[in-house]
């Protein structure tokens, strides 16, 4: 389970380093592939609402019967999660707008992404040094089992819907550097 975490922390980091790229190129003043950025953005979105919302309310109702004092994290990952997901909805109100041939100052985009990109990474950060841990300390292989079977199993299969439905953004996430989620 805790392996299956990773892997997703590290597949996210890569669709981070994909949006990274797309950021660096507008901040060279170049114009970035903006349908590539609006897959991205779908992705995330789409990952953002089948996995992670199971898996913080998983976590959260798991945790809070074994660790008491893991209330105060689930809550604030939960309005960290809310502000990413407001952040995110923003981005691809601000990419409809681009892609629409709207006015949208390139500067201001630029920031909200760096804004996001920031705030994404400081997320998938605080999951890994004080999530992770909490649950590798108070779930045994059972409840690791249990945590699992309720999540959707989803990382084969979402790496398989994105080849399909989004072939650019895939060769890029597949040419892309596995970072570490930092």
């Amino acid at each position: 389970m805790l392996t299956q975490l990773r892997q997703d922390h590290a597949n996210m980091a890569r669709l981070l380093h994909v949006l990274q790229l797309k950021h660096k190129t507008l901040s060279d003043g170049e114009r970035p592939n903006f349908r590539l950025i609006r897959e991205v953005v779908d992705y995330i979105l789409d990952y953002m609402n089948g996995f992670t919302v199971p898996l913080e309310r998983i976590c959260s109702e798991q945790l809070a019967s074994k660790v008491p004092q893991a209330e105060a994290l689930s809550e604030r990952l939960t309005q960290d999660y809310q502000h990413l997901h407001e952040q995110l909805m923003r981005l691809s109100q601000d990419i409809d707008m681009i892609l629409m041939d709207g006015v949208m100052p390139m500067d201001k985009f630029a920031d909200d992404l760096k804004r996001y990109l920031e705030s994404h990474r400081a997320y998938l950060r605080a999951e890994r040094e004080e999530l992770f841990p909490l649950i590798r300390e108070h779930f045994d292989e059972a409840a690791l089992a249990k945590l699992a079977s309720e999540l959707p199993d989803h990382a084969e299969a979402e790496l398989a819907r994105l080849q399909e439905a989004y072939p650019e953004l895939y060769t890029e996430f597949r040419d892309a550097p596995s970072p570490l989620a930092s």
